[in-house]
């Protein structure tokens, strides 16, 4: 028998549950506590624990739900606009993921350690999504061929770690030096 699917006021609490939990995980780290999140979400300790079992079971739903919300939106950026903008675009949301996960840190280690891994899939989908967006940009002659998709992910990750210390301003700078060197050149 087929699961039934979620009423749509459960669907609601779940959703706020998961952005409180990456806001509060994001912010906090792994020592916030569970009631906080329940809080911040609307709803109250019980709905948290009907939803999610555990604190792995929370960090690990609120980790995916960030990297879905990322490789979503390639797709969605290639259907509005050019692909050089969608590419740089999706740069941003990738950089601002990044220091989502990063500030997940320790909750996700705390994951891994019990058992979890929310990173076995991630990679493979992640780089479905770039090679998505990069394709399409040299297709539509924006961007040189030679570019691997994996040392693309490398130097986001470069610029995403250099945020820590940067601010909004220069980790734009910065993506934007990253797109030019995809550029051809004249």
């Amino acid at each position: 028998m087929a699961a039934r699917p979620m009423r749509a006021d459960a669907q609601r609490n779940r959703d706020r549950l998961i952005e409180a939990a990456v806001r509060a995980f994001s912010h906090d780290g792994p020592e916030v506590t569970l009631e906080a999140i329940a809080k911040d979400a609307g709803v109250g300790i019980g709905t948290l624990y009907r939803h999610f079992p555990t604190r792995e079971a929370l960090v690990d739903a609120a980790y995916r739900n960030e990297l879905t919300k990322l490789i979503d939106a390639a797709p969605d950026l290639l259907s509005a606009m050019e692909p050089d903008v969608a590419l740089r675009t999706w740069m941003d949301h990738f950089v601002a993921y990044m220091t989502t996960k990063q500030g997940m840190g320790d909750a996700l280690k705390a994951l891994i350690a019990s058992g979890g891994n929310p990173f076995k899939d991630s990679r493979e989908r992640l780089m479905q999504a770039l090679r998505q967006l990069l394709d399409a940009s040299v297709d539509a002659g924006k961007i040189r061929a030679d570019i691997d998709a994996w040392d693309m992910l490398v130097s986001l990750s470069g610029v995403a770690l250099a945020g820590e210390q940067a601010k909004h301003e220069q980790i734009g700078r910065l993506l934007d030096l990253l797109m030019d060197g995809l550029r051809y050149r004249s």
